[in-house]
C-alpha cells in the first residue's frame, strides 16, 4: 500500500512549489498531497474565516483536517516550522518527518523582537507597494543570491499565485519573529527525522546540525543547492522523503 506524504511549502509559495518533487516520487510507493498553508494560494482566505488571524495552532488544525490519518510530513522553510508544530501537537499522526531548509525558531528574545519588527515592515510593504516590486525584493535577498536563474523564474511564478494582503497576514501571524522557539522541545519528537539542507545554505546548515543533535532519531543530509531546494534540487528532496 502506498505511503501518504503531506508537503508544506515555504513563505509566499504555494502547493505548486512541490511539483518537481511530486513528479520524482514513485507513484506505487507514495501518495503525495501538497497543501496550501493559510494565507497562501487557494487558502488565501483561510485566516479571515470567522475573522480570525493566522496562528501556528490554526495552521496545524488546517493541515490535520486535510491530511490522512497517518503520513510522512515534509516541510520547507516556513512549512518546516509548521511541520515541527504539527509533529509536537499530533505525533501519532506523523510516521516520519522531513525538514527542508528550516529552523526551530529564534531563541534570543531581543533578536526575536527585531525579527518581528522586520516582518511587520515587510507586511506594510506588501500592503503599500506593487506586488511585483515586493517579489523582486524578496527574491534578491542574500538567502537566494546564488540560485540559478531558472529557479528564480519558477519561484516568482509561484509567488504570483498569492495575494499580497494575505501574505501580510501571514507575516504578522506566523513570521519567524512570532514563533516561540522549539529547541527545548525537539527531544520530544520520537519519530524518524531527516534534516535536509543545501550545501550553499550556510546559515541553515548550522541550524540543521543543531537540530540533529537534539532530535532523538535524526540524520542530516547535505544536497547540492541553496535555500530553495524544492525548486532547485527536487531530486534530492524526493530522495530524502524516500529515505534514500
Amino acid at each position: 500500500m502506498p505511503e501518504n506524504v503531506v508537503l508544506l511549502h515555504g513563505f509566499s509559495g504555494t502547493h505548486r512549489a512541490w511539483d518537481g518533487v511530486v513528479a520524482r516520487l514513485h507513484p506505487e510507493r507514495y501518495l503525495p498531497r501538497a497543501l496550501d498553508l493559510p494565507g497562501h494560494g487557494d487558502a488565501a482566505d483561510a485566516p479571515r474565516l470567522g475573522g480570525k488571524a493566522i496562528t501556528f495552532a490554526g495552521c496545524v488544525e488546517h493541515v490535520l483536517a486535510r491530511s490522512p490519518e497517518r503520513f510522512v510530513l515534509a516541510g520547507y522553510s516556513l512549512g518546516g516550522r509548521v511541520a515541527l508544530q504539527l509533529a509536537l501537537t499530533a505525533p501519532e499522526r506523523v510516521s516520519r518527518l522531513v525538514l527542508v531548509s528550516t529552523s526551530a525558531g529564534i531563541e534570543d528574545p531581543a533578536e526575536r523582537a527585531q525579527r518581528r519588527l522586520a516582518d511587520n515592515r515587510l507586511a506594510e510593504e506588501l500592503e503599500s507597494i506593487p506586488f511585483e516590486d515586493f517579489i523582486e525584493r524578496w527574491r534578491t535577498q542574500p538567502l537566494f543570491a546564488d540560485e540559478p536563474r531558472e529557479v528564480g523564474v519558477l519561484a516568482r511564478e509561484d509567488q504570483r499565485r498569492n495575494r499580497p494582503e494575505a501574505l501580510a497576514a501571514v507575516l504578522r501571524g506566523i513570521g519567524t519573529g512570532e514563533m516561540d522557539p522549539l529547541w527545548g522541545r525537539l527531544p520530544e519528537l520520537r519519530m524518524p527525522v531527516t534534516v535536509l539542507v543545501g550545501d550553499r545554505d550556510a546559515k541553515y546548515l548550522a541550524l540543521g546540525e543543531r537540530m540533529v543533535e537534539l532530535l532523538p532519531e535524526a540524520g542530516l543530509l547535505l544536497a547540492p543547492g541553496g535555500h530553495g531546494l524544492p525548486l532547485e534540487n527536487p531530486e534530492a528532496v524526493a530522495r530524502a522523503i524516500d529515505g534514500r
